[in-house]
Parts: structure tokens; sequence; C-alpha cells
């Protein structure tokens, strides 16, 4: 008698490719949503606090390499002179030679100057003026115009982005990095500008010579 043979799959079905197909988009869509999920959480991760001693508009400047000094002594004015710091944060007076300015106040230097003269001079007063006190910060993200910003007066970072062109279109400006070094450490702390643009008042926070600035990329 002859057998009937039974077929493995019964009356099941063969899965359909196209099921496959859906599964992947799926898991696809899955992945991508649990990657922006994390990429939302890292970034809603609180702000880094303000930089400890924040400068001014009124806050003492500090002589560095490129400023431009000048000298007038008060009797021998044969020996007035304007001179450059350089690289190495020194410049050469008569006399004196090699002398240190940089990181100095203003006021200090002169100070420090005229008391060692009184063993050179009759009259060991002298008067330093910063005749050009240039300032560089570097800007870079998400600005329409990154790079390095020179100024040579007193400029929140808001006025630098602007200087830069302002957030681009991809730009966040409410997650804006400000990096500086304070006492060999560089520190970094997280600035809301969207505020400013709304006109809301606020107190605005100045940069300093060596500052960095960096507006992140914005999520939507």
């Amino acid at each position: 008698m002859a057998q009937t043979s039974i077929h493995p799959w019964g009356n099941r079905k063969l899965p359909d490719t196209s099921d496959r197909r859906r599964e992947l988009r799926f898991s696809s869509l899955l992945f991508a949503l649990v990657v922006l999920a994390t990429l939302m959480l890292s970034s809603c991760q609180a702000p880094l606090p303000p930089l400890p001693n924040p400068p001014g508009p009124h806050t003492p400047v500090r002589l560095s390499p490129g400023d431009v000094l000048k000298l007038s002594f008060a009797d021998e004015t044969d020996l007035d002179q304007t001179q450059k710091i350089r690289r190495d944060g020194k410049i050469t007076l008569p006399y004196l030679g090699e002398v240190t300015a940089a990181g100095k106040r203003v006021i200090d230097f002169q100070r420090e100057l005229v008391r060692r003269y009184e063993d050179q001079l009759d009259n060991p007063e002298v008067l330093i003026t910063l005749e050009r006190g240039a300032g560089d910060v570097i800007v870079s993200g998400f600005v329409n115009r990154p790079g390095t910003i020179t100024f040579d007066r007193p400029m929140t970072v808001y006025q630098i982005i602007m200087e830069a062109g302002g957030v681009s279109d991809y730009g966040s400006a409410s997650n804006v990095h400000l990096t500086r070094i304070i006492n060999g450490v560089q520190r970094t702390e997280t600035i809301n500008l969207r505020q400013s643009i709304r006109g809301k008042p606020l107190y605005p926070e100045y940069v300093q010579d060596g500052d960095v600035i960096y507006v992140s990329r914005s999520l939507f």
C-alpha cells in the first residue's frame, strides 16, 4: 500500500521575505531612536559651572607678549621710547637691559622701573602707557566665521561670537563652551546665550586673552 508523504511544514506558510525586511527596518528604527535618546540625554547634562574670578570691563589689564608700551621719562626725554613686548615677555631698556614685563599690571611695572632706575638716573620717574593691548580669542564650532578674533577693548562672549558671524544654522546658542587657563589649569564653563538673543537682561561674560569659545551643535 502506498504511503502518503507529509510535508514537514504541514499547513504553515514559508517565511515571507517582506516580513524579514519589515523586521530589519523596525530594528534599524529602534537603534536610531536609542542613539538619538542617548545624544539628547548627554546634551541635557548639567551645564559646567561659571569660571572663578571672571574678568569685567574694569578688570586691571596684565601685560602680555604683543602689547605695545610707551615709556616717557621725567627729565631724560632722550630715553623716551615705544616698545613691543617680545614673545619671551621681555623688553630691553637703557641701563637695565632685559626686563620682564609680561604678567604684570601696568602700574606695578611702572613702580618697578622707578625703583630700578633710582641708582641710574637723578630723577627716576617714568610713565608707562599701554599703547596697544590686543588680545586673541579663538572661536570654533558652529559659527559662521570660525577663527581667531583680535580685540583691544573689553568684549563679551556674545560680542566675540557676533564678530565671528554669529551662531550658524546648526549651532546651539544655549550650549556655548568658554575655556580659559587659570593658574596653569584648563577650565571650561557652559554659557547660555539664547536668553541674551531674546533680550533678557543678563550680566555679560567678558573674555580675556587666550580664551577659546566653542559653539556646540544643535540637536534640533
